[in-house]
């Protein structure tokens, strides 16, 4: 089984723990050839690949819809090797947040009124107004060494968003093959515990990325879908007039 990923009061959601495992394939004789867009690779090996094909990759984006133990959340997030990090996220009821990481100093997070008003619910009419009015519409600006940017800005760094998969697991069998997003792939699943399903979907052709990850059943279903691989990330900063310094 694979190690949960890092949790966080804003993210809590999104990091379910994706079990992983394989099963080894049998010996094929020398004039066999064994079926299959990975022949002889068994399914831990094929998620090993994916997944360290995945973790190098140069940008990509991300589409996360998840229910957690708290609520739900959902996502889409375009990230770099280099730093860069631009989407949304929506958290349960709270509203929606839009973020924007173009280097490794500052991140702008922009809320949306649903958002910031369950923020000020518990400050007096007055503030609620006041702050309601200066932020609206604005992008706040913090450094992203800033503890309170740390869990969100988590999801913007491939490595730790993907940290929880260790390989060399067991249990994965190889299923059929499909499409995701218009491109083939091949479903690896394994069944965890407390009913809960989990299944990768790894491309068959070029490179071996992760397209999708579902997990169904169990406490925290959703699933996560990989695309644009290699697109470059457009994270610019937001001019200067719609930007609020934070401490």
């Amino acid at each position: 089984m694979h190690a949960a990923p890092r949790r966080t009061a804003v993210t809590a959601l999104l990091c379910a723990a994706f079990a992983l495992g394989a099963t080894a394939c049998g010996p094929f004789s020398d004039d066999a050839k064994p079926a299959g867009p990975f022949g002889e690779l068994s399914g831990s090996q094929i998620v090993d690949k994916a997944f360290a094909a995945t973790k190098g990759a140069k940008a990509l984006s991300v589409d996360i819809d998840e229910q957690g133990p708290v609520e739900p959340l959902k996502a889409y997030l375009s990230l770099d090797g280099r730093g860069r990090c631009t989407g949304t996220l929506t958290i349960g009821a709270a509203g929606t947040v839009e973020l924007i990481k173009p280097d490794d100093k500052n991140a702008y997070m922009r809320f949306d009124e649903a958002f910031l008003r369950q923020q000020v619910k518990d400050e007096d009419a007055e503030t609620q107004k006041a702050m309601l009015k200066e932020l609206k519409g604005r992008w706040m600006k913090g450094p992203i060494s800033d503890p309170d940017n740390k869990g969100m800005l988590e999801l913007c760094d491939l490595k730790k968003l993907l940290s929880g998969f260790e390989q060399g697991a067991s249990g994965i069998v190889k299923g059929a093959e499909t499409t995701v997003g218009g491109k083939k792939a091949l479903a690896l699943t394994e069944p965890g515990d407390d009913g809960e399903t989990n299944t990768v979907y790894v491309a068959t052709e070029g490179t071996p990325y992760v397209l999708r990850i579902v997990t169904k059943g169990g406490e925290e279903p959703g699933t996560i879908t990989f695309s644009k691989y290699g697109k470059p990330v457009e994270a610019k900063a937001p001019a200067a007039k719609d930007v609020v310094e934070t401490e």
